[in-house]
């Protein structure tokens, strides 16, 4: 067996014109478009290239988006007093924080500090606390970028088995939400895990977020089994590889994903998609 690819880049490129064309419409009617707010705190390479992703993006589709560049040395006050600032304009519909911060912020407090309306993260308790009851408001993005795809595949979900491993609010526990209430059975594993390659080896789904390099053997998936590489991880001769052996695993997979262009295009589109929800609402509130 050979796996299909989940193209993540064609997916993304689909989702990000179906915005573009709603933005389009939005703005015909007289609406404003919708707008992003990005904040960079300090100079870390990884997350300036993620923020520039964001920002080109947004121009693609037509959204207005600022980016506020703030000293690594910014007080968490300032910071607070900022997104006070944005929660009150008007024409913007998503605030984002771009993570990590420093570590002399907190990122739970800064969390939440964000209008539950604005948050395009997903990330604020009581979007998260709606998703877990069935009631999704705005969704993590990753995560729900995985369901699109997931869709793509044409794959019944109801009743499959699907093992998480990871367990961040980032990606483990929503992703792990997100297929419940697509009505599979889910597992979560970390780093604690007892018998975790025979919990992988029973799988149809297996999603991969742990941020380590090949963690998830070939052998170990089930054969027809759907891959979602969530990792993305920069070995030492410079090349990118996800959490997923990626050469072993396309032998037994039916589909999997490929690292990069596979969900992280999709996590940027899912944020365009996100922001145009909120500025929806916002319209309609």
């Amino acid at each position: 067996m050979s796996a299909r690819i989940l193209d993540g880049k064609a997916i993304a490129a689909e989702l990000k014109d179906s915005v573009k064309q709603k933005v389009e419409k939005m703005v015909a009617e007289g609406n404003r478009a919708p707008g992003l707010v990005v904040i960079l705190v300090g100079e870390n390479p990884a997350s300036q290239v993620y923020v520039r992703n964001k920002q080109n993006s947004c121009e693609q589709v037509g959204f207005y988006s600022e980016l506020k560049r703030l000293s690594v040395d910014t007080t968490q006050a300032e910071l607070l007093s900022l997104i006070d600032e944005l929660n009150g304009r008007e024409e913007v519909d998503g605030i984002l924080v771009q993570l990590p911060l420093p570590g002399h912020i907190d990122e739970e407090t800064v969390t939440e500090r964000i209008l539950p309306t604005k948050d395009v993260d997903g990330f604020h308790p009581y979007n998260m606390g709606r998703l877990t009851l069935r009631m999704p408001l705005l969704r993590p993005c990753t995560p729900k970028g995985v369901m699109t795809m997931l869709e793509k595949t044409g794959v019944d979900l109801v009743g499959k088995d699907a093992v998480i491993i990871g367990q961040s609010n980032i990606v483990g526990r929503p992703m792990a939400l997100e297929l419940l209430a697509a009505r599979c059975t889910i597992t979560i594993c970390h780093s604690k895990t007892r018998d975790l390659e025979e919990k992988v080896r029973n799988a149809d789904i297996v999603v991969a977020a742990v941020g380590v390099p090949k963690f998830v053997k070939g052998e170990w998936v089930k054969p027809g089994a759907t891959v979602i590489d969530v990792g993305i991880n920069r070995l030492d001769d410079g090349t990118l590889c996800g959490d997923v052996d990626y050469d072993s695993a396309a032998e037994h997979a039916e589909w999997i994903t490929p690292v990069p262009g596979g969900v992280g295009p999709m996590t940027v589109a899912t944020l365009l998609e996100n922001t145009l929800q909120a500025a929806e609402m916002h319209k309609d509130a």
